[in-house]
């Protein structure tokens, strides 16, 4: 969220309020709203430039909404298991997976993500606790990993599936992975119950960067599509109130080390705090959420 990439997002965003563009629509196929104007090269410059580094500022290595809380939600709500060898998919830098080396005792991990600077990122903060011998990094798109199918125990992400457009390829994937009576378990960022207007949805996909947002029935609905039995569809609650832990952190804590990110530009700090604040009214309105799943394939 920084520097000339941010400075290209903000350019994009005041762009769009001043002319007419294709609005967000709901995919024909999937009860899912897309952005046809983000693809994943947006995605990439969002994660190698000082956009990733001011998340990351805001929310730590663990960049979801909950942090260590979150993992361990989802952890034991998915009953991951000492041993297991698990996959996740869009894995940025690689938190996900030590906190599951460390804290669920997995055998080893496998991260695929399609952004460099955060695998070598990854593979450094992996080798800062020791734990290269457990975990590898794989440089490739979330819906096409390459990798063997039915040998995984569990695919695992967090706040990240809302970032890879064709989302019925990225769950077909996740359940050629796992093998039988493996778990599929996740969060993401989800369009709530109260649904977003073709506005609302425009200004945040735009902002965050997402080709397309998922709802809670339609993941559901894609998990049992691929063979899962789905245990766990649900919405967590924390959105809005860790929006407001965001908000309170740059205004009375990180804001210098947040405008050095930007290069010092006040005024583009106060945008991002406006399109943040943004969020959050939608988060309180039911328009958004972090949702929660755990599918088991049959």
């Amino acid at each position: 969220m920084g520097g000339a990439g941010v400075g290209w997002r903000i350019r994009c965003l005041r762009a769009g309020k001043r002319k007419h563009r294709e609005r967000p629509r709901k995919n024909r196929s999937e009860t899912m709203k897309v952005n046809p104007r983000v693809g994943l090269e947006d995605v990439r410059q969002v994660y190698s430039g000082p956009e990733g580094d001011l998340w990351e500022l805001v929310m730590g290595e663990q960049i979801h909404i909950g942090g260590l809380t979150s993992s361990l939600d989802l952890a034991e709500k998915a009953g991951i298991r000492e041993g297991w060898k698990g996959v996740d998919l869009c894995c940025c830098n690689g938190a996900g997976m030590r906190f599951l080396v460390r804290f669920r005792k997995a055998a080893s991990m496998t991260g695929v993500d399609a952004t460099e600077k955060v695998i070598q990122r990854g593979k450094e903060y992996t080798k800062a606790e020791g734990l290269e011998e457990k975990i590898r990094f794989v440089h490739a798109e979330a819906t096409d990993t390459g990798l063997p199918g039915g040998e995984a125990d569990f695919v695992w992400g967090e706040d990240a599936w809302c970032y890879v457009e064709n989302k019925e390829k990225l769950i077909t994937e996740a359940a050629r992975l796992v093998k039988p009576g493996g778990v599929i378990a996740f969060t993401d960022w989800v369009e709530g119950p109260a649904g977003l207007s073709d506005e609302e949805a425009d200004r945040f996909l735009t902002f965050m960067k997402f080709p397309s947002v998922q709802d809670i029935p339609g993941y559901k609905g894609l998990l049992e599509k691929n063979g899962c039995k789905v245990l766990r569809a649900e919405d967590t609650g924390r959105f809005a109130p860790y929006v407001d832990l965001y908000l309170g952190m740059l205004g009375k804590q990180l804001t210098y080390d947040a405008l050095k990110i930007i290069g010092f530009d006040e005024e583009l700090f106060g945008t991002l705090a406006g399109e943040m604040a943004f969020l959050g009214e939608l988060a309180k309105a039911g328009k958004i959420a972090q949702g929660l799943f755990v599918g088991v394939k049959e």
